[in-house]
């Protein structure tokens, strides 16, 4: 990296270079440093790395004096560690004193890595398997349905089919990763006993750029943008409904800005449909026997402001003993299975998700609820490798067995 790019960075971006004042109230919060305890990884010294770059570049004493001084490579690599060891949990913005808004920052800062070639070389293979297969895992996205086949019953009408209120965008964890087709199994048989007029895309379902985008590779996403909002509009639905929150978030807070227009339907999380479903009465939940806590997940509470709607699901259930985790809601710590960090690093992100567990589990529950299916995924993993003695279930599972049904 020669020289920073400002362009990738907005005014008030550079404006937050300046504003933190090293106070190091984030570096507590940060679950990655909490594990690795890497100084680079902390907020505070990716900020006070990229503003000494910055500096040496364009202003400053030292720069004024002695002319410009490149970044060294030890330095640029030490910088790159930092940034891609971050879950992007924005658990450092709750808690910063002056407000800044970090995790679009650190986002920034991996466009930056990207453009100089500075970034893990994993992210090639993520970009290049999107970008050819249209989804993160590499499978023929035909194949999106897949989960479908283990259905009793497969609600009609699911694949393509046009004028239907709703679509549901299942993300490419729900469709290609068994360990989660339980959640989509559940939520087509909940919105059928429901009533709700609901498709999905089936095939022509291309990942939502998520992945890229968080990896500092949004420039590879606009045609995975527009493939996606020109298939639902040509559906006629009312209403997109993503039970992923990275989806959701995606969908609902970035789309509008790349295509430059409003997307013309609404977009809802599958918790927020589900809550609405039960407080018109059109679900019915008699009971659950065990005692839960729920797992925030970043890209739905932090980061898009979802906090209630899977808490309303909790507790209308009839007798329901919900107890919440130290951590919760905008303090939640995340589960370690965000911002590509089990790419970059898979111990790592166990690591955090064996503190998440450890925390589920002093509340005495039996089963975490989340509402994210990368939570859902990282969390069972973590406690079957760890031989801990927890159950993780979606909200649309906890829904479904509520309501009576045998699991999916």
């Amino acid at each position: 990296m020669s020289k920073v790019n400002l362009s990738l960075f907005s005014i008030k971006q550079l404006l937050e270079l300046e504003g933190c004042t090293r106070c190091g109230e984030c570096v507590k919060w940060c679950p990655t440093f909490t594990e690795k305890e890497l100084d680079e990884i902390t907020p505070l010294d990716k900020i006070h790395t990229l503003n000494g770059f910055i500096k040496g570049q364009y202003g400053g004493f030292l720069a004024r004096l002695f002319g410009y001084r490149p970044p060294t490579q030890q330095g640029i690599a030490r910088w790159s560690r930092g940034t891609y060891d971050c879950t992007l949990c924005a658990r450092c913005h709750v808690v910063c004193p002056v407000h800044i808004d970090t995790r679009p920052l650190w986002i920034a800062m991996r466009e930056q890595l990207v453009e100089s070639g500075r970034y893990p070389e994993l992210m090639n293979a993520l970009r290049d398997t999107v970008t050819a297969d249209y989804n993160i895992s590499g499978d023929h996205n035909k194949n999106r349905l897949g989960w479908s086949a283990n259905l009793e019953h497969v609600p009609e009408g699911m694949d393509h089919r046009v004028g239907a209120e709703v679509v549901y965008f299942m993300g490419c964890v729900a469709a290609f990763y068994p360990m989660v087709y339980s959640v989509p199994q559940t939520l087509v048989q909940i919105m059928e006993k429901a009533g709700v007029d609901f498709t999905t895309l089936g095939g022509d379902e291309w990942c939502c750029g998520f992945p890229l985008m968080i990896a500092g590779m949004g420039k590879s996403t606009t045609e995975l943008v527009r493939h996606n909002v020109e298939a639902v509009n040509a559906l006629g639905a009312k209403t997109l409904m993503a039970a992923c929150p990275s989806c959701f978030h995606t969908w609902k807070h970035d789309y509008p800005h790349i295509i430059g227009e409003p997307l013309g339907f609404e977009v809802v999380h599958a918790t927020e449909l589900l809550a609405q479903l039960i407080g018109a009465g059109r679900i019915e939940l008699k009971g659950f026997p065990d005692p839960v806590t729920y797992h925030d997940p970043c890209d739905l509470g932090r980061t898009s402001g979802v906090y209630e709607a899977p808490r309303q699901i909790i507790n209308s259930i009839p007798g329901v003993s919900f107890t919440e985790m130290e951590d919760h809601h905008e303090y939640s710590l995340c589960c370690g299975g965000g911002g590509d960090v089990e790419m970059a690093d898979r111990e790592l992100s166990a690591a955090v998700a064996r503190r998440r567990l450890e925390q589920a589990q002093v509340t005495g529950a039996k089963w975490i609820v989340t509402a994210c299916q990368q939570c859902k995924r990282t969390l069972l993993t973590a406690a079957r490798r760890e031989r801990i003695r927890l159950h993780t279930i979606d909200a649309s599972e906890l829904a479904w067995r509520a309501m009576g049904f045998a699991p999916s």
